[in-house]
């Protein structure tokens, strides 16, 4: 009897320590709603979020941030605006290179006129640059720098030492065409009506002939078939040549039309406004090299 008394008390122990063990293991997921154990260290900030860094995971209540001191505003002075006055130009203007031509040059633009104020004196000058930047621009030279270099000096003694009195003009208007100098102007009644401008004719093997001849047919944009590309401003005096715009830089010298008279787009405008069916075309000379 003493033997089973003994046994009965191991048992009831047993149970307590294994009941008193399970409530504090499991406490902690349980939320704190039930088995009355206390919680491990640290616990509680997990379940609230205010552990001290949050994971990414985790939408955790922000630690209160320790107001720092805010840096003092100095104000800082304002840049002070000098100004300084331009200096006159001694020297050659900037930008504006002295090409190898530059006398010869401004001797031709003196002659032509209507580019500005040029001094002969073979050096470069504020108003020497914006005069040749001019005559660049009016006859497609490339690029428009200023630079008297050889193609400029190349135009200037073609147009400068084009005669208008060569052209045998008739009572009405007259297109003429220097081929040796590849120039054309226009005159009415003996009187230029369209100052000499630059032109390209026939390449080698095909020369543009010289003779009177008389505009036959006109078209603002005709396709040449064999050749396949459009000719604006087209008048045609012969043999399928006649003037029109060139869509190829004009100072290439290395080619050259078809026997067409090829013209920057300002002269194939001009020439189409001045004009018409019957107008009298007159081409002396002959291209070097043809």
């Amino acid at each position: 009897m003493e033997h089973v008394r003994i046994a009965s008390r191991l048992v009831a122990l047993v149970v307590v320590v294994l009941v008193g063990a399970g409530a504090c293991a499991f406490d902690p997921q349980s939320g704190g709603s039930g088995g009355g154990g206390a919680a491990p260290a640290g616990a509680a900030e997990q379940a609230t979020g205010a552990s001290d860094t949050p994971g990414p995971d985790q939408h955790g209540r922000p630690t209160p941030a320790v107001p720092t001191p805010k840096p003092s505003r100095k104000p800082t002075p304002k840049p002070t605006r000098t100004t300084t006055r331009p200096t006159p130009s001694t020297g050659t203007p900037t930008g504006c290179p002295q090409g190898q031509h530059q006398r010869a040059v401004e001797a031709y633009l003196a002659r032509l006129g209507g580019f500005g104020t040029i001094t002969v004196d073979g050096r470069q000058s504020v108003a020497d640059c914006a005069a040749i930047k001019k005559f660049q621009k009016r006859y497609g030279i490339r690029p428009v720098e200023g630079r008297a270099g050889p193609t400029t000096l190349d135009v200037a003694q073609r147009l400068a030492t084009t005669d208008t009195a060569r052209c045998k003009a008739g009572t009405g208007t007259t297109f003429c065409v220097d081929l040796t100098r590849q120039t054309v102007w226009a005159l009415r009644a003996g009187k230029v009506i369209m100052r000499p401008t630059v032109t390209r004719t026939g390449m080698s093997g095909y020369r543009t002939p010289a003779g009177t001849y008389t505009v036959n047919f006109r078209n603002p944009k005709e396709w040449s078939d064999p050749y396949e590309v459009w000719l604006p401003y087209w008048q045609h005096f012969t043999q399928g040549m006649g003037f029109h715009e060139t869509t190829t830089y004009l100072h290439e010298k290395s080619i050259g039309s078809h026997g067409c008279v090829n013209l920057l787009h300002a002269d194939a405008v001009r020439m189409w406004e001045l004009g018409k069916v019957g107008t009298r075309v007159v081409l002396i000379g002959r291209r070097p090299g043809t």
